[in-house]
């Protein structure tokens, strides 16, 4: 127990002191919200993956698909790590940097503004975002109740209290720079923690090969699939798994989510050039590969580990199938296991406080309410709104409406669906039109939210269909919706018209000639 106190205690530690180290960054608004976008290649793909990957995919989510699909689960990694991570650097990375320079936009409502502009739509995604964040921010704590009550019996509400608590702390004194640094901390603490639980709990079944055989004689569930499901050997073993068409549905959400939603966007936003840019690239890329991978890859052998621990008045609970696979490991490395969540859940928790704050300080506030607050009160403001917000999820946290990946869903749904396509087309398409953002908006939100209360689809499927349908509506849209005026579409790509000068070589007439 003292083993697992005491590197809690150094983590914590660590995590203030570089709050108080960053402050020296955050003079100004851009210094707070973007680290002076001078943050470097490093920095920034740590920064992406850590937000990325918090303790809703580490114990939710791979609890939950481990469960349904098995060893298939691992494509969810992959579908990260090459669309959530390469893809998306490489399609937004450069583009993003260069147009939010260029439009002076510090938030995604900001660009969405200033692109298209529009008032309107800048007020409307910042309350989308303010709104959907809250759900997601929750389901970052819920994965944290079975884990801490594992590995110290303590109770969930002042394991919640005290991580709200931190974060806040280090998020206000030093701002995005001081997430920046601790998620670089945070990353290779789940880089080689992720790599010590996967080595460990396969040593426990008697290596990889006895694991894989064991969950080989495994059958599906009789009562949630099909006869030729019934019929085939080893489903939780086999290549795509006893349910491929809704393990696409996640493949879809989880990775292609990731182009829309602000608070990984933002990244882009920050970082200092665009040599820096292809670094990023390949360090984020790779980080995905081990984390995602490894997460979906340790909960495929989640059957392994079933007894009535982990079920409850309505069958699995899936939030408990990680924290029983870990149950067994010795105390240093639960210890390790405890950081690594804790890591992954402050990380993805400080970038979403600080987008939610920031977003509404800047796109709402600022922008209709109080258009002359100056630099001082915008930080003041930013800073206030980071408890509001880590108070109403804390409280959202404790009291859960549904389980931990329905609530990420939600959200994801929503922001994914309203954003990505709108956000996609206005970096690369000129001709995309005021009307097909709205419509984007409008489609996704209302279909998550009619979801909600008629349930269709899953949480899951529900995002992909919001996400998948925005990328066909917005070009058919602007197809027959009135453009920006020609003027305004080329102030808006000039940005990616690099001049320079050169010199002209002078030669002879008769040298040229010849």
């Amino acid at each position: 127990m003292f083993v697992k106190l005491l590197m809690l205690v150094i983590f914590f530690a660590t995590m203030i002191f570089v709050g108080i180290y960053s402050r020296k960054a955050v003079n100004d608004v851009n210094g707070f919200v973007l680290g002076g976008r001078s943050v470097g290649p490093w920095l920034t793909a740590f920064a992406y993956g850590t937000s990325y990957f918090s303790a809703v995919v580490f114990v939710g989510y791979a609890g939950q698909f481990g469960w349904k699909y098995g060893l298939s689960s691992t494509w969810i990694g992959i579908g990260n790590a090459l669309i959530g991570s390469l893809l998306a650097w490489v399609l937004l990375g450069r583009r993003t940097r260069v147009m939010t320079h260029h439009l002076e936009a510090k938030t995604m409502p900001e660009f969405f503004g200033k692109r298209f502009e529009s008032s309107a739509l800048r007020l409307v995604s910042s309350l989308i975002v303010f709104i959907f964040l809250i759900p997601y921010t929750a389901s970052v704590y819920s994965g944290l109740s079975s884990l801490f009550g594992m590995a110290f019996n303590f109770d969930y509400k002042w394991c919640v209290i005290i991580m709200a608590l931190l974060t806040a702390i280090y998020v206000i004194l030093g701002g995005y720079m001081a997430t920046a640094i601790n998620d670089f901390i945070q990353g290779i603490i789940m880089l080689v923690g992720i790599v010590c639980v996967i080595v460990a709990v396969l040593n426990g079944q008697g290596g990889f090969l006895q694991a894989v055989s064991k969950l080989s004689e495994i059958p599906v569930d009789p009562k949630n699939t099909t006869q030729a499901l019934l019929n085939m050997k080893g489903p939780f073993v086999s290549f795509l798994g006893p349910d491929p068409a809704n393990l696409l549905g996640v493949i879809v959400l989880t990775s292609l989510g990731t182009l829309g939603l602000p608070q990984m966007v933002q990244k882009f936003y920050a970082i200092k050039s665009e040599k820096a840019v292809k670094t990023g690239t390949i360090v984020s890329t790779l980080f995905a590969v081990v984390i995602s991978c490894g997460c979906y890859f340790l909960g495929g052998f989640g059957r392994l580990f079933d007894s009535p621990a982990i079920y409850g008045a309505n069958g699995v609970k899936y939030d408990t199938i990680i924290p029983a696979m870990l149950a067994t490991l010795p105390d240093v490395l639960i210890g390790i296991v405890v950081v690594l969540v804790l890591s992954a859940s402050m990380s993805t928790l400080s970038s979403l406080v600080l987008t939610s704050s920031s977003t509404f300080t800047l796109d709402f506030l600022k922008a209709s309410v109080a258009k002359n607050m100056n630099d001082k009160k915008q930080l003041l403001v930013m800073r206030f709104l980071i408890i509001v917000f880590i108070v109403v999820s804390v409280v959202l946290a404790l009291n859960p409406p549904t389980f931990i990946a329905q609530l990420m869903g939600i959200s994801w749904g929503a922001l994914a669906g309203a954003f990505l396509a709108p956000f996609l087309y206005g970096l690369f398409w000129k001709k995309t039109t005021r009307a097909s953002v709205w419509t984007s908006f409008i489609f996704g939100v209302g279909i998550t939210v009619f979801n909600m209360f008629v349930p269709l689809f899953s949480p899951i499927n529900c995002g992909a269909i919001a996400m998948l349908g925005g990328l066909i509506i917005v070009p058919v849209v602007s197809s027959f919706t009135p453009k920006l005026s020609k003027e305004s579409q080329e102030k808006m790509f000039a940005c990616y018209e690099e001049k320079v000068q050169v010199t002209k070589k002078i030669v002879l007439v008769e040298d040229e000639n010849n």
